[in-house]
């Protein structure tokens, strides 16, 4: 039996278009692995079907709050996300997240609670302390079309990272799979052998040197949790600041007090990972035509790379 057809025999209230969407979305693997919707099942067969609801709490309450909306039409939304806001409702955040603020701007009735998210959907994610772009559909067939693009590998994806450390080149390629840290169930790790976790590519350039830490371009072709903070680390390059991933102590410099305290009010000022999705790009749902959204440095970021400058420049 296919298995879009036997989820659909074991799933309460599933519907075929929703099974494949998740197969599509890499929701449901088999035996770890991705599969189509025309995998034919086999005794012994271990299925996972992940999904996106809290198990404690699926009701979305509508918050009014500041939406930074770059872009908007009748099908998609393009946000310019702040540091520290949470996208997604989840485990010790239900209420305060960006679907929060969602469900009071697109549903008329700003009051009640809404079961789900019947008219906008998240086809992607950046983490609470990364700033950036972050795309909305709107409608079904928007969600849809997105998503595909997205598991396609075709959406085009831009982010600067300030990391530490300096590069022997210009510009590289990172392959590792990424996958849950088999101890530390709540971050990732790299595993370049390929055994755990999913296939990630992650492109990187080098913008400007200041020779402890350097400001990267990464494109990302493709779309792992904490992809481009756990592909930094596995080439010995953590992201500024990054407290889970070991950026948060000096990795590289003197051990001069003077630099130990620069470095410390670095962290003041940008007290999070640099990190931020800078460009979007993607077929537009409707119109088929390409569309491209960008989006400045935050005011912490740029400041961080202002004090760097002057610190390389002095040394210089």
């Amino acid at each position: 039996m296919r298995i879009d057809k036997f989820l659909l025999t074991r799933i309460q209230h599933a519907t075929r278009n929703k099974i494949q969407q998740a197969i599509e979305n890499e929701m449901v693997t088999v035996n770890d692995k991705t599969v189509k919707s025309n995998y034919k099942i086999r005794p012994l067969d271990r299925i996972i079907v992940l999904s996106n609801k809290s198990p404690e709490h699926t009701e979305i309450l509508p918050e009014d709050m500041p939406l930074n909306i770059v872009y908007e039409d009748e099908d998609i939304m393009i946000i310019n996300k702040p540091a520290g806001l949470v996208v997604h409702p989840g485990s010790g955040n239900y209420t305060g997240t960006l679907v929060n603020g969602l469900a009071y701007y697109l549903n008329e009735d700003k009051t009640q609670p809404i079961p789900d998210i019947p008219r906008f959907g998240l086809v992607h994610r950046i983490d609470k302390n990364t700033t950036g772009l972050l795309a909305i559909a709107k409608t079904e067939k928007a969600m849809t079309d997105l998503a595909k693009q997205f598991a396609a590998h075709t959406v085009q994806r831009r982010y600067m990272a300030l990391v530490w450390g300096n590069f022997d080149e210009d510009e590289g390629t990172v392959e590792a799979h990424v996958g849950r840290h088999q101890r530390f169930r709540k971050i990732m790790t790299a595993y370049p052998d390929g055994e755990y976790g999913k296939e990630a590519i992650t492109h990187y350039k080098v913008l400007e040197r200041f020779n402890y830490v350097t400001l990267v371009e990464c494109r990302l072709e493709t779309g792992r949790t904490h992809q481009i903070r756990v592909h930094m680390q596995h080439i010995g390059h953590s992201l500024f600041n990054d407290d889970s991933y070991g950026g948060n102590r000096i990795a590289k410099g003197t051990v001069f007090t003077k630099y130990k305290q620069f470095v410390d009010n670095c962290f003041e000022v940008m007290p999070r990972h640099a990190l931020h999705a800078r460009t979007l790009g993607f077929i537009h749902p409707r119109t088929r035509k390409p569309v491209h959204f960008e989006s400045e440095l935050p005011e912490d970021f740029t400041a961080v790379l202002e004090k760097w400058r002057r610190y390389s420049n002095a040394r210089t």
